[in-house]
C-alpha cells in the first residue's frame, strides 16, 4: 500500500508544479445576470498578502465571470482595516501567504495576516460584510489558520487525497451524500475540486460538501514532497466547503481554489472550464449570490 501511494504521489508532483495560467478561452458568460452591468455589489479580491491567486492573474476568469453577472470587481493590495473595507460588500481572499513562504512552500507556515487585520475583518463581517475565504493545500491552509480560527474554522495544513490511487479531480455529489442540501447548492448535483485542503467547521456553520470514505489528508514538511512516512489523518467527514452567518454578515469558506476559476496547465484544463466540472460555474454564482444577500 505504501509503495503504491508513493508512486501515485510522485506522478502527481510534476503536474502540480507545472505552470498554471488563467484560461483565456474559458466561458465566462452569464445568461441571466443578477445585476445590471457594473451596478452590482462591490467585490474586492485580495492581492496584498502574497496571494497565489489575484484578480489579474489566476483569478481573472473568476473576476470576469462575476463582472458579467453585474458585480463590481477589483483587486486590492491594501492591508485590512476598517477604512480599507468601507464600501466593500464581498471580500475575496484566495491562497494568501506569509512572506516567509513566498516562494518557499515548506514548514513552518506562519499567518498571512496580522492580528489587527483579523480583528478588523471579523468586525467588518459582524457589521454586515461578506467574506469568501479560500485556503488551498499546504502551505495555504497553514497561512490562513489563524484567520479561519477567528470564525471557528480549523484547517488541516496538508493535502486532501483520495487514497491510494490517481484521480482526475475530487468529486462531490448528491448521490454519494458528499454534496449537501443547502440554498447555496440549489440546482447543483455535482462539483469537482482539484486537490486542496480540508477543515472542521464550527457549530452553526452549514457544510456544503465534505469528503467521503477513502480520503486522507497528508501533511508533508515541503509541499508536493511525500514519502511513506508522511503524517496523515483520515479525512472522512471533513469539509471542503461551508457557509455561515456571523452577526449581520456572511462567510463562505473553501479548501480549494482552482474550482472557483479556470486555469490551463500545459494544455490541461482545470476549474470551471474542466470538461468534467460542468456545474462549478453555476455554483460559483450561487456562492456570490448568497454572499450578496440575493439567496436567503
Amino acid at each position: 500500500m505504501k509503495r503504491a501511494l508513493l508512486g501515485f504521489l510522485l506522478l502527481l508532483a510534476p503536474t502540480a508544479q507545472a505552470q498554471q495560467l488563467p484560461d483565456a478561452t474559458a466561458d465566462v458568460s452569464v445568461a441571466a445576470p443578477a445585476f445590471a452591468k457594473g451596478a452590482g455589489p462591490r467585490v474586492a479580491v485580495d492581492g496584498g498578502h502574497h496571494n497565489f491567486h489575484k484578480v489579474d492573474g489566476n483569478f481573472k476568469p473568476f473576476a470576469d465571470l462575476l463582472r458579467n453577472d453585474g458585480f463590481q470587481v477589483a483587486g486590492s493590495d491594501a492591508a485590512f482595516t476598517k477604512d480599507a473595507l468601507a464600501g466593500v460588500k464581498i471580500l475575496v481572499i484566495a491562497n494568501a501567504l506569509n512572506a516567509a513562504n513566498d516562494p518557499k512552500w515548506e514548514l513552518p507556515t506562519p499567518s498571512a495576516f496580522t492580528a489587527a487585520e483579523i480583528v478588523a475583518v471579523k468586525a467588518w463581517v459582524q457589521d454586515g460584510g461578506s467574506l469568501l475565504l479560500i485556503a488551498d493545500h499546504m502551505p495555504f491552509a497553514g497561512a490562513a489558520q489563524d484567520f479561519a480560527k477567528a470564525f471557528g474554522f480549523n484547517f488541516v495544513n496538508g493535502f486532501a487525497f483520495r487514497m491510494p490511487g490517481p484521480r482526475a479531480g475530487d468529486s462531490f455529489t448528491r448521490d454519494a451524500g458528499t454534496l449537501k442540501d443547502d440554498p447555496v447548492t440549489a440546482g447543483i448535483d455535482g462539483l469537482i475540486s482539484f486537490t486542496g485542503s480540508a477543515f472542521t467547521p464550527p457549530k452553526g456553520a452549514r457544510t456544503l460538501f465534505a469528503f467521503g470514505k477513502g480520503y486522507a489528508v497528508l501533511m508533508p514538511k515541503v509541499a508536493w514532497t511525500f514519502s511513506p512516512s508522511t503524517p496523515q489523518q483520515d479525512a472522512e467527514g471533513l469539509a471542503q466547503g461551508a457557509a455561515m452567518t456571523v452577526g449581520k454578515g456572511r462567510i463562505a469558506v473553501f479548501g480549494e481554489a482552482g474550482m472557483f476559476t479556470a486555469q490551463d496547465s500545459s494544455g490541461q484544463k482545470f476549474g470551471f472550464n474542466a470538461p468534467d466540472a460542468p456545474q462549478n460555474k453555476a455554483f460559483i454564482l450561487n456562492v456570490a449570490h448568497w454572499l450578496a444577500g440575493k439567496i436567503k
